[in-house]
């Protein structure tokens, strides 16, 4: 961003934190066995552990005042704070997560083929040959 640059932003902004019940998805949850919860943590990794935390709506307020989403990271006025996952855990009050685990979206191949078919315009077998 240019030296002195003082953003607009604020001025079209409206922030407005609401938290659902989660009451339901809890009560589905704690029908579940041992197994099939397995399975869910598996595929959807430590996303159930989000159903115990409520959403402090002051630091909500506080963070969100200075998050620049164009380099999603924090600016608080000449210095620029990128938090760990560690932080972020702190910040919410949930210590259950795993802050060594990796968490992504496996990436659907076959899709992702077509698609680089289409921008290249080469064949399907040469794409394929080359992201192997």
């Amino acid at each position: 961003l240019a030296e002195g640059y003082v953003s607009q932003l604020w001025d079209f902004t409206r922030i407005s934190v609401t938290q659902n019940s989660l009451q339901e998805l809890k009560e589905i949850w704690n029908q579940w066995n041992d197994e099939v919860k397995q399975l869910f943590y598996s595929s959807y990794g430590d996303l159930p552990y989000l159903l115990d935390i409520t959403v402090d709506k002051h630091l909500f307020h506080a963070l969100a005042q200075f998050w620049n989403p164009v380099y999603s990271y924090f600016t608080f006025g000449g210095g620029d704070l990128v938090p760990t996952v560690e932080e972020y855990m702190a910040l919410l009050r949930c210590s259950k997560i795993q802050a060594d685990r990796v968490y992504s979206r496996a990436v659907n191949v076959p899709n992702f083929l077509k698609k680089l078919v289409n921008i290249t315009g080469m064949s399907e077998q040469w794409v394929a040959t080359r992201i192997k």
